[in-house]
Parts: structure tokens; C-alpha cells; sequence
């Protein structure tokens, strides 16, 4: 069932990829929309994170409003009073000495993907590793990390990759259960970004981000 849905998914699923690798190849400005959209994301509905991501460049704010100039078109976003704050936050972390932001920089200088993320937990207020993953897998970076959110962990334990969801994710038990989902998608033939987007698509009826 899960071979069939993913091979009928899959020319989909690899366009998405692709799409994903070239946002890479756009600006600082672009990647940092994809960093705050993941910053808005966790308990909030990936559509409405987009939907406020484009109000704010809108608004001319993303890249210049205040948290309280933010907070009010992130009525939609759970959890708006903080999020508004990471998003301010992050400006100041990647904004380099010339008054621009050099997000792609600071990532290179960081290592290869896993530490890339390893940084991006340390310094971006407001990302775990689900956060993390999920915003480098959106910027072309996400072969072998996993996003665990709710629904990627309720298919790993439906394919008893995991005896039941976590009531919570310390980092050794996401690292874990991680390397399960690798081995996993390994025997199953199905890399593991694809794994993810065919199991996402079967929860929320679309592939998006």
C-alpha cells in the first residue's frame, strides 16, 4: 500500500524536491521568508503560516516591522506573541554588518546539514529539531534529517517503526527514533524526503511544505 501510494506520488514528490533545492539559489531575503515560516508553523497549519508569511511582505514588515507591528497580522498563528518575537529575533542573528542578511552564509559556515542544524537549534530562538529539519529540508537540505511532527510519527509507529508516539521529544529521543525512520525508509527503497512527503500528503490531502 505504501509502495503504491508513493510510486503513484512519486514524479509529484520529486518536483517538490527540486523545488525546494532551488529556493537555495534565491536570496537571503527568500531563505529567511522560509526560516520564519517554519518559526510560525509548530501548532499552526502549515497554509496559514504561508498565508501570513505573504501578508507580512505585504506589509513591508517581515524584514523591518517590530514584534508589535508583527504580532497583529499573526492573529492566525498560534502562540503569535512569541513567534512575533523569534522572527525579530532571527532578523538580528542573521543580519550582517552592512545592514542585509547573510542566512546562507552563516548556514555554510556551519558544517554540513546536520550541523547546520545542530547551529540553528542553538542560536534561532523559537526551532527544536523538528523546526530546524523542516526549514532546511525547505531550502534543499533535508535527505537525511527527519521532520517528526504529528503526523510523520503516527505512520513510523502504523509501519511499527516505533512501538507509540512519544508524549515528548527530548533531542536524544528525536535522534532515535530518526535513525529508525532511516533505516527504515532504507529497506523500503524509498528515500527518506520522499518518505516524508508521501506520509504528509496522506494527512493533510496535498504536497506542500
Amino acid at each position: 500500500m505504501m509502495i503504491e501510494a508513493y510510486e503513484a506520488k512519486r514524479p509529484a514528490i520529486e518536483q517538490r524536491l527540486r523545488d525546494f533545492k532551488n529556493v537555495y539559489g534565491e536570496s537571503d531575503e527568500k531563505i529567511f521568508e522560509e526560516l520564519c515560516f517554519c518559526l510560525m508553523t509548530p501548532q499552526t497549519k502549515a497554509k496559514s503560516a504561508a498565508k501570513v508569511i505573504d501578508k507580512l511582505k505585504e506589509k513591508n514588515l517581515l524584514l523591518t516591522g517590530s514584534a508589535e507591528q508583527l504580532k497583529p497580522w499573526m492573529a492566525s498563528i498560534r502562540f503569535n506573541n512569541n513567534k512575533s518575537q523569534y522572527i525579530v529575533e532571527a532578523r538580528k542573528l542573521f543580519t550582517n554588518g552592512e545592514g542585509g542578511l547573510s542566512v546562507k552564509k552563516r548556514l555554510e559556515e556551519s558544517g554540513n546539514p546536520t550541523e547546520m542544524r545542530d547551529w540553528l537549534v542553538k542560536n534561532v530562538k523559537g526551532f527544536g529539531l523538528k523546526e530546524a529539519s523542516h526549514f532546511l529540508r525547505n531550502i534543499g537540505f533535508g535527505d537525511d534529517i527527519a521532520i517528526l511532527d504529528r503526523h510523520i510519527l503516527k505512520h513510523l509507529v502504523r509501519n511499527e517503526v516505533i512501538p507509540e508516539t512519544p508524549k515528548s521529544l527530548t533531542e536524544k529521543k528525536y535522534l532515535e527514533i530518526e535513525e529508525k525512520m532511516k533505516r527504515f525508509a532504507s529497506q523500503a527503497g524509498i528515500p527518506m524526503a520522499h518518505l516524508d512527503l508521501v506520509w504528509w500528503s496522506e494527512e493533510t490531502g496535498e504536497i506542500f511544505k
